[in-house]
């Protein structure tokens, strides 16, 4: 039982926030065996997209462009400001998807992420249907570029909203609209998900992207998650997309520190991507990973 996936690497692992110069990190990233890039936009207007462009093909990797939604970028904000922050910055990002030749933006754009509060039951719903209402116009705005949107499920401490493949089911089902599809990140479901297989099924022809590292963020095959599950939930929706690794380094101390990424989770960041990636293909390849990858991998954390 094989996967038939592409592998990408997020940028996040070696740096933040993506400027037009993070394009040196592409040799190394083709160099390692990746044939996806995920581009995180934190500014647009740090990024040449013409030189990244170029960057993509003489490199041969494809991209896959990632929000990122502060603060200021609340589509269920009590200010409409914040609405009309997000649709421009989110409009930008669609712009860099079409320029860029990629088929979808992804990202937790239905709230600001961390916006974690226990509210009450009228407060969620009026903020859900913000979300519902906003959401619709951004599938709009896709649409006309011929763009779908990877809404992605985020763990209960980075969002109250949309916490599991059901909750982003359910609000799919709301937005009622064809562009809006599923991100699954791996890391958010080893907290919130009873059982990953079945989260997977849920989210079915829906999903368009998926995101792994360790039950920890650290390098794939060193931690405790069932990589079986998501193989068996994967093989059964006949999945064909890109599978990536999205980490985050604690060298950058503001982003670390939003992810709360305290102490250094391998002794060495492209390790961490050359491993996860090898780990990785062998588990797609074989129906379960062998246990010397396994241990390379653990050994490669504890030096």
């Amino acid at each position: 039982m094989s996967l038939k996936v592409k592998f990408g690497v997020s940028t996040w692992l070696w740096t933040s926030p993506f400027r037009t110069e993070t394009i040196s990190l592409f040799p190394k990233i083709k160099e390692m065996g990746y044939d996806v890039v995920e581009i995180p936009v934190e500014d647009p207007a740090l990024i040449d997209v013409q030189k990244v462009k170029e960057a993509l093909l003489l490199h041969g990797l494809e991209p896959v462009i990632c929000g990122a939604f502060g603060t200021s970028r609340d589509l269920t904000n009590d200010d409409p400001a914040y609405h009309q922050t997000s649709f421009t910055y989110i409009q930008s990002c669609l712009d860099i998807c079409t320029a860029l030749g990629a088929g979808f933006f992804a990202g937790p754009m239905y709230s600001a992420v961390g916006k974690a509060r226990l509210v009450s039951a009228e407060q969620k719903k009026v903020e859900w249907d913000r979300a519902v209402t906003n959401l619709y116009k951004v599938c709009q705005m896709a649409e006309a570029k011929g763009l779908e949107l990877a809404l992605e499920p985020l763990n209960r401490f980075e969002s109250d909203l949309i916490n599991t493949a059901e909750d982003v089911m359910r609000l799919i089902r709301d937005i009622n609209h064809p562009a809006a599809k599923v991100l699954l990140d791996g890391f958010h479901m080893n907290i919130e998900e009873p059982d990953i297989e079945k989260a997977i099924l849920l989210a079915g022809d829906k999903l368009r992207h998926v995101q792994v590292s360790e039950n920890y963020r650290g390098t794939p095959g060193t931690g405790q998650t069932r990589w079986d599950t998501y193989k068996r939930g994967l093989s059964a929706i006949n999945y064909s997309g890109a599978i990536s690794i999205e980490s985050f380094t604690p060298e950058v101390k503001e982003l670390a520190g939003s992810v709360c990424i305290w102490r250094p989770l391998v002794p060495s960041q492209d390790a961490f991507a050359r491993d996860g990636l090898q780990f990785l293909q062998s588990w797609a390849e074989n129906s379960e990973p062998t246990a010397q990858q396994t241990t390379a991998g653990a050994s490669a954390y504890v030096k």
